[in-house]
């Protein structure tokens, strides 16, 4: 199994999928052993193409000989008119998103053994699970962008599915379509993007695309908007302003969800696409500032409204929402490595403190942090666990988002102006800040609901397991940004002679940058303890001192309200117009106008059937005389 053969890891979870799917019912557990089976085999073989690619190195740089790359036509339309293959492409970047993938999928079916006992269409989760995954592996393996598109569609319906998986509960059932639509007018911007692609290059392979940007065969204008369409698919998948609104709805779904699709994988996928194409975007510099404050203004938005927000589900996915922002903003610099290595050490913390939340929930029956508080004396490892997942959060030595985000602002000092590095190290202090106050109003202090306490108890060791295995990684993930690290785990080196855009280049480590970093997030947790600890009496009277301010985060800067009024005011205003003009016009005028008209004439001419010869040899002449008064005026 090498990189030639990486097609293999999504047919296995398709193949899962299919007999899930069809017969869990007459399956043991409901066929859950066959989807962690599946996953665990593709675990095993996505360690074996990381071999190979390990084996692709000569000389430090990154030479496969052709041997990454793997491709058939699969369809072809005219002579050399429209052609498109199935083919993949592995490279650095395409290896890390194989490792976040499978390994955070195993993860969370594992965790979904206990969560997830007794539910009636465990069989069918279970192969939900499986499809996704095989969706996702197929979108970061993909060479070509139709393959792509189809594998990106495929991950939307299957998010689809799981955040309504409770579809009898209204509140799913609207999140899940609140999330298909919005991720869908991204994911028009990305099909109009791949067609102009196509129209300038005649190609849907990525790499000849990429080649030809370089080389100046496309026009800049032309290219910019092309690339702007391509970022809207992205920032759809990846909830970036404006249309960030449906991650924190998606909540709605199952605990493991949220860890597996709005933590690790799907929500990165348009960080993956922008990182795919960062050469054209290179060419493009108004495109990639276009990025780089996009994600600079999702990053403060919702690390604000996080501040604020009392569901601990709902906290972690606006700090999702806001650590993508920082990934955007590293890819806006022109930083990929950083932004890849963000990615790679966030989906360890943020799945770890998405399943710690869920076995919060298992256990108490509750989420909202108002209803919580001293769970450490009931759930210590759940608590150990969580607090090193916020510690690695909050960006604090020697935790690996410490690392990953460290390496962002080194990143946005060097290559973006001074108040984008200022606004996002800010940023960076409200990420410990909002972390201190969920640990502290969830496990610490004194229960608030003294019931919901009394019922606590630590979660059973099917979920606890992934709980302290993310717990590890996530402490020492970060450490293979330094070479020796990287050496000794048999690669070229450090995350930088991995991961690079151009050229290889070694860690280095800013201390000045670091420690201003440091005192920025141990103070914030200072804050957070000061503010949060105890009965939070200090919070209290800073929400009394600023209600609008208050009122502005609760209601979400009032994205929605502007969303709904847009519906209201202006969508079902022009669906009225257009149903007034399909009725009136289409139907009654042009089809139901037309076969009254063809009636009207059927009624009145039936009356020169009258059956008299006399009529028939009058109306015989009459049209006689016609003809012969025709004929004869044209001479």
């Amino acid at each position: 199994m090498g990189m030639e053969q990486v097609w293999v890891l999504p047919a296995i979870l398709a193949g899962v999928f299919v007999v899930v799917a069809l017969f869990n019912r007459l399956l043991p557990h409901r066929g859950d052993f066959l989807a962690i089976l599946g996953m665990l085999a593709v675990v095993a073989l996505v360690a074996l193409v990381l071999l190979d690619f390990q084996g692709a190195f000569v000389g430090g740089h990154f030479d496969p000989a052709g041997t990454n790359v793997y491709a058939f036509d699969w369809l072809t339309i005219g002579h050399d008119f429209f052609t498109i293959q199935f083919s993949t492409f592995v490279d650095s970047i395409t290896v890390v998103m194989l490792v976040v993938v499978s390994f955070v999928a195993l993860m969370v079916m594992l965790y979904s053994v206990g969560y997830m006992h007794g539910e009636p269409r465990y069989g069918w989760y279970f192969a939900l699970l499986a499809f996704f995954t095989a969706a996702m592996l197929t979108l970061v393996i993909s060479g070509n962008l139709i393959q792509l598109y189809l594998a990106w569609e495929g991950v939307g319906l299957a998010s689809y599915l799981l955040i309504g998986f409770y579809w009898e509960r209204r509140t799913a059932a609207e999140a899940a379509k609140k999330a298909f639509i919005t991720t869908r007018i991204g994911d028009v911007g990305l099909l109009i993007g791949i067609i102009l692609l196509w129209r300038a290059t005649g190609s849907f392979d990525i790499q000849t695309i990429i080649a030809a940007a370089r080389s100046g065969a496309i026009d800049e204008t032309y290219l910019t908007v092309a690339m702007l369409l391509l970022f809207a698919g992205a920032a759809g998948k990846s909830a970036q302003f404006p249309l960030h609104v449906w991650l924190p709805d998606a909540m709605e779904g199952p605990t493991p969800v949220s860890a597996l699709i709005h933590a690790a994988t799907m929500v990165v996928a348009g960080v993956y696409l922008v990182a795919r194409f960062s050469p054209v975007f290179a060419e493009v510099l108004v495109a990639r500032d276009v990025v780089l404050y996009v994600g600079l203004l999702t990053a403060v938005m919702a690390a604000t409204m996080a501040l604020v927000e009392n569901d601990i589900k709902r906290v972690l996915a606006y700090s999702t929402v806001s650590q993508l922002g920082f990934m955007f903003v590293a890819l806006g610099a022109g930083a990929v490595t950083a932004a890849m290595f963000h990615l790679f050490t966030h989906a360890f913390f943020k799945s770890l403190l998405f399943l710690g939340s869920g076995s919060v929930i298992h256990a108490t029956e509750h989420q909202t942090v108002e209803q919580l508080g001293g769970l450490r004396r009931k759930m210590p490892i759940t608590t150990l666990t969580f607090v090193v997942g916020g510690l690695a959060l909050a960006g604090v030595p020697i935790f690996a988002g410490f690392w990953s985000k460290d390496e962002i602002l080194v990143a946005v000092n060097e290559g973006a102006a001074l108040p984008v590095y200022a606004i996002l190290a800010l940023t960076a202090g409200l990420t410990a800040l909002y972390t201190t106050r969920l640990i502290l109003l969830t496990f610490f202090g004194e229960p608030k609901n003294q019931h919901a306490f009394e019922h606590a108890h630590e979660s059973p060791p099917p979920m606890l397991g992934p709980l302290v295995i993310l717990a590890a990684l996530a402490t020492v993930a970060g450490f293979v940004a330094l070479d020796g690290v990287g050496r000794a785990l048999g690669f070229a080196g450090g995350i930088g002679e991995i991961l690079y855009l151009s050229s290889p280049h070694h860690f280095e480590f800013n201390a000045m940058l670091a420690l201003a970093s440091t005192v920025v997030a141990v103070g914030a947790i200072g804050i957070g303890w000061a503010y949060w600890s105890g009965t939070a009496e200090r919070a209290t009277r800073a929400r009394l001192w600023a209600p609008e301010l208050h009122q502005l985060l609760v209601r979400r800067y009032y994205m929605d309200d502007l969303y709904q009024a847009l519906i209201n005011r202006v969508i079902l205003g022009l669906a009225g117009v257009v149903a007034w003009f399909d009725k009136r016009v289409v139907n009654e005028t042009g089809v139901d106008g037309g076969a009254q008209l063809l009636g009207f004439f059927g009624y009145r001419l039936k009356f020169l059937q009258t059956g008299k010869i006399p009529n028939y040899a009058l109306a015989m002449a009459v049209g006689l005389t016609a003809i012969v008064l025709v004929a004869f005026g044209r001479q």
